[in-house]
């Protein structure tokens, strides 16, 4: 990895990325490293203390982006120690939600402690200086076991970090724990059977989504501003919309998933999860070494595509309204709506989606377990894990299961449907101009915990899968970027968010329609179930 550039250089690039998140937050970070707090932000107070810890108290800190917190804590006005002290009153606080298998709070203040020191003694900060990030639990840790969320990998310690948690400590970042999961990464609820359900910070009786279901809880009960997760189809995506934060699932292929407990090489990929666009910027700058100046747009003229006989149909109610009030919002800021229609999108999806995973994760998970001495093979896994996964393996990925995926079927799928689907999405794109796609991230709300065969929408039952997976699959499988904003809150108090999917390879590009986007549609009140015990 490269040397990172100064802290005033990497403040420049980023440009506007900085200037949104910190007006978002209504706060801004003065040369002197204070802070001044607007009234909108909807906190008191301001400024810091002479002993390096800012004014406000943990709530005040809890509540600031990855962007502000590091420029705090680069210029001197806070503390590492005493941000990580404030996250982990939270964590504490906030047990309930279960978003950690493992949390040390020990080894997260004696890092904290050593940045510190670092800045004191005269080393440049790092962009990520001081950012305590939580990291799901399938992601390799040096210094805490990689479970994968299930019980033969529950004492697996990985000899190295990952190379995408190699990247983010190297910018100066700190590990704050690892975080709950659905197991194996083979769902969508994160109702692990094993290390127990993670909980839904707006209503803690449903779920955060899945596969990372801990990281994303973490990020909207204020217990880390920025988080590592990961996308096979939809495991950023779901778990964003559910807990109303923003999630970022870049090209295929754009971050390394090395090191990461896999389901197929053609579909995962690790991305973050945020509470702003800035500070998904701001992970993939570091990840990927691109400090060019991330520009907003404006909205007037920007030409976003909807696909209404696929993403729009069967939609409950309220996402329903949502997603109008939200695409009546982008509108009046200017941007141009063209409707279109993709014919054969979803024979495709159904020819590739399932059958490359099914048929993949046999093979990749195997070859992780020898690869990083896990101690322990794919039957041994398999034969330890949790019943609901037990049978969703031998229905769907073992032989002889009734939906096991034979190697024609495969091999149609990877070499003939696949390239079709790109071909498909890349066209979309140049046939009509659109800068993304807009769509409803998930036909529902956030279903009960247990809720996992069928889902009300209406007066009328979806399956579980359709409900929740079935406007994440195509974009996923087509390998192009996503990214989930929050558009409001239905009448019982549950997010709903909307997904941009841009074309293969502008990963930069759809951060910075984010930017514009996010003041467009605004964010989300913090949840109040955050930190009921």
């Amino acid at each position: 990895m490269r040397e990172s550039p100064d802290l005033s250089r990497r403040t420049f690039v980023l440009g506007t990325t900085a200037a949104v998140s910190i007006s978002a937050a209504g706060a801004k970070v003065t040369a002197a490293g204070s802070a001044d707090r607007s009234a909108s932000s909807g906190t008191s107070g301001g400024g810091t203390t002479a002993g390096g810890g800012a004014a406000g108290g943990n709530a005040e800190l809890c509540d600031l982006g990855a962007v502000e917190a590091v420029a705090h804590m680069s210029q001197g006005a806070l503390t590492a120690e005493r941000y990580a002290q404030a996250l982990l009153a939270n964590c504490q606080a906030a047990r309930a939600l279960n978003a950690f298998i493992a949390l040390e709070p020990a080894r997260v203040l004696e890092a904290a402690r050593a940045r510190d020191h670092e800045r004191r003694d005269g080393a440049k900060p790092g962009p990520l200086f001081g950012l305590p990030i939580p990291v799901k639990d399938s992601v390799n840790t040096r210094d805490y076991p990689t479970t994968g969320g299930t019980p033969a990998l529950r004492h697996f310690r990985p000899a190295e970090d990952a190379p995408v948690v190699a990247a983010l400590r190297g910018a100066g970042a700190l590990v704050l724990g690892k975080t709950n999961l659905h197991e194996l990464s083979y769902g969508w609820t994160s109702n692990n059977l094993a290390f127990g359900a993670v909980r839904n910070p707006y209503d803690q009786s449903r779920i955060p989504g899945g596969s990372s279901g801990g990281t994303a809880a973490a990020i909207a009960a204020r217990l880390a501003p920025l988080g590592i997760a990961e996308d096979t189809e939809g495991s950023i995506r779901v778990p964003a919309a559910f807990c109303g934060i923003a999630g970022f699932r870049p090209t295929t292929g754009r971050y390394s998933t090395r090191g990461c407990v896999p389901i197929s090489p053609l579909f995962d990929q690790v991305g973050p999860h945020a509470r702003k666009v800035a500070d998904l910027a701001l992970f993939d700058s570091v990840v990927t070494n691109d400090w060019r100046r991330l520009e907003a747009p404006h909205l007037v003229g920007l030409r976003l595509g909807i696909v209404r006989d696929y993403w729009f149909t069967d939609l409950d109610p309220e996402v329903e309204r949502q997603t109008e009030l939200a695409l009546a919002r982008l509108k009046e800021a200017g941007a141009l709506i063209v409707e279109t229609q993709l014919p054969g999108l979803a024979s495709l999806i159904e020819l590739t989606t399932d059958a490359v995973q099914n048929h993949d994760v046999r093979i990749a998970l195997a070859a992780y377990l020898k690869e990083y001495g896990a101690g322990v093979d794919f039957d041994t896994v398999v034969a330890q894990a949790s019943p609901d996964i037990q049978r969703l393996f031998r229905s769907d990925v073992l032989p002889g299961g009734a939906n096991f995926v034979a190697e024609q079927v495969y091999a149609a799928a990877r070499d003939q449907h696949l390239p079709a689907l790109r071909r498909l999405y890349s066209d979309y794109f140049a046939r009509t101009g659109v800068a993304a796609m807009v769509f409803p991230t998930t036909l529902v709300p956030a279903p009960l915990i247990g809720e996992e065969t069928t889902v009300k929408v209406g007066s009328r039952s979806l399956p579980f899968d359709t409900a929740v997976a079935r406007n994440i699959a195509p974009g996923s499988t087509a390998g192009v970027p996503g990214l989930v904003l929050p558009v409001g809150l239905t009448h019982a108090g549950l997010p709903v968010a909307i997904e941009f999917d841009a074309p293969a390879g502008a990963d930069r590009v759809l951060l910075a329609i984010g930017l514009s986007a996010e003041r467009a549609l605004g964010t989300l009140p913090a949840p109040r179930a955050g930190t009921q015990s």
